[in-house]
């Protein structure tokens, strides 16, 4: 039996919407820039291009390959695969593939362009640490992700983001066109420099609404916000007792983890992909107390 979605977070919804319209909004203002200076943009939009494609196309293999996940068959991992396809099934996607990280340090991702090539990964570290229900809830969460087709959205608005942080690397090679002077290469610098600033403010936060938006798919799917509470809980305190040279080594990859992989507030919530943990309870504990009618 299919899942059915509980409500609606129209406030979660509206603030996707309202980052997603001022993304767009940069972006044009950027454009518009670029052409008053009359700058010669063409090549680095296609270098940038290149670059998003081959995140697209590939990111799946690269994501596993920097965590040394391997695909794991079903007689190889038979209860984490029923999990995942059981998950899937609830909410009519076809089932992921399944991967395996070595990694002590427990954690879990999805990859994948959409529904039909998507992966989820788990390390052994979460194996080893969360019970049947909190593993299941941490894979609902992955499941959500797969479903709201968020890697496709992530590397779509990064594009111009992309564009610009290349622009500031060379910018001098531009100012050809209508404006030769130093004043069109003036202006293309600051209007890179700001777009990327900007869009890097806010693609932040739309990754931290994406990570809401998981946590209550998966609060949904499992009936039990208070499950995924535990497990968050459970993998965030697991993090005091890495060394901090192994989070280091995977710091690349917090974009993509259930939890970031760091210790305590050793970063400010504004430039985090993830929101804190204590506004992700916040929120399950309010979910769960709608779901019991208190």
């Amino acid at each position: 039996m299919q899942r059915q979605w509980y409500g609606r977070d129209s406030g979660l919804m509206a603030r996707m919407v309202i980052t997603m319209f001022l993304l767009a909004a940069v972006y044009l203002a950027f454009l518009a820039a670029l052409w008053y200076a009359g700058a010669d943009s063409f090549t680095m939009v296609v270098v940038a291009g290149l670059m998003i494609g081959a995140q697209y196309f590939f990111s799946d293999r690269l994501v596993l390959w920097s965590m040394g996940a391997h695909e794991v068959s079903q007689a190889q991992a038979p209860e984490l695969h029923a999990r995942i396809e059981r998950i899937a099934a609830l909410v009519n996607l076809p089932k992921p593939r399944v991967a395996i990280s070595e990694q002590p340090m427990p954690n879990a991702f999805a990859t994948g362009r959409g529904p039909k090539s998507s992966v989820v990964a788990v390390t052994r570290g979460l194996l080893n640490r969360l019970e049947g229900p909190e593993l299941e809830a941490v894979l609902a969460h992955e499941i959500t992700h797969i479903k709201n087709r968020d890697v496709i959205v992530m590397t779509l608005v990064s594009f111009f983001s992309t564009v610009a942080f290349f622009i500031l690397r060379w910018s001098m090679l531009f100012g050809g066109g209508r404006r030769r002077n130093g004043q069109g290469i003036i202006l293309v610098y600051l209007a890179s420099l700001a777009t990327w600033l900007i869009s890097f403010l806010l693609i932040r936060a739309l990754s931290r609404y994406r990570e809401y938006a998981a946590d209550r798919g998966s609060a949904v799917i499992t009936g039990s916000p208070s499950t995924l509470a535990s497990a968050l809980m459970k993998i965030a305190g697991s993090m005091q007792r890495i060394p901090q040279r192994d989070l280091r080594e995977v710091e690349g990859m917090n974009a993509f983890f259930i939890v970031p992989a760091i210790t305590g507030h050793s970063i400010f919530e504004l430039f985090s992909t993830h929101p804190s943990l204590e506004n992700r309870l916040r929120k399950l504990e309010r979910m769960q107390q709608q779901m019991e009618g208190l």
